[in-house]
């Protein structure tokens, strides 16, 4: 007699649902309108549940703001790596598919949002630049090395000083200070630097291919849209 099947455990089935609508309440609640508003009484109004259920999942507010962010970093790595993984594309079209998930996802957070963060959260803002340097080698290095493989990248380019250097970049860039300097949201900065970065490590061929397939990504021009809409604590 074969030995019976365990039965799904409907307890811990129902505690992920809980956390994952938590977490889903929590990031509308902090993409639109701030880290100031996402209190645990204004969570648990939006949810319609007590605090107490809450804090059964979440210590508390800093906890969720990490999952929050990690969440995030695990969706773009798992959508990033069916793109790099997909045999019926090429590089350039990879390339271009990749750049548009992380560009959407930096998105979401306003220069607003991102100074409330580094000012009343510090170890979520500095989750934000570990997540960087946990990401950009998996993808941005992948992409370098496959570009170098195909003829699109120098094959003077060092793929890990490359990554090393678009990091800093990156996160020097999204600092508060400099987005109140340049009037650029996180996502017209990653589309404007990724561009001159791609050009200075692409052979001729590349910048050319690479240019055609981002040209319907063009960033929009500042006062065109760009830092209109809801912005998030500013």
């Amino acid at each position: 007699m074969p030995p019976r099947r365990a039965a799904p455990d409907s307890s811990s089935a129902a505690t992920d649902d809980a956390r994952a609508r938590i977490l889903r309440t929590a990031a509308e609640l902090l993409f639109a309108r701030g880290y100031g508003a996402l209190t645990m009484d204004e969570l648990a109004h939006e949810l319609g549940m007590s605090k107490k259920t809450i804090y059964v999942h979440f210590a508390g507010k800093d906890e969720i703001l990490l999952a929050i962010i990690g969440a995030i970093g695990e969706g773009v790595r798992r959508q990033t790596d069916a793109v790099l993984g997909d045999r019926d594309l090429g590089l350039v079209e990879k390339l271009r598919q990749v750049l548009l998930i992380i560009s959407q996802n930096m998105g979401r957070a306003s220069p607003g949002l991102l100074r409330e963060l580094q000012r009343l959260a510090p170890r979520a803002y500095r989750s934000i630049d570990e997540l960087r340097a946990t990401n950009i080698p998996l993808v941005i290095g992948r992409i370098l090395r496959m570009g170098a493989a195909e003829g699109l990248v120098r094959d003077d380019v060092d793929p890990e000083f490359a990554t090393e250097f678009w990091i800093s970049a990156i996160n020097g860039l999204s600092d508060p200070a400099v987005l109140g300097r340049t009037g650029l949201t996180p996502r017209e900065t990653f589309d404007r630097a990724i561009r001159i970065f791609l050009d200075g490590v692409a052979t001729e061929a590349g910048r050319r291919q690479i240019a055609a397939a981002l040209e319907s990504e063009a960033p929009p021009r500042p006062g065109a849209g760009g830092r209109s809409g809801n912005r998030v604590g500013g």
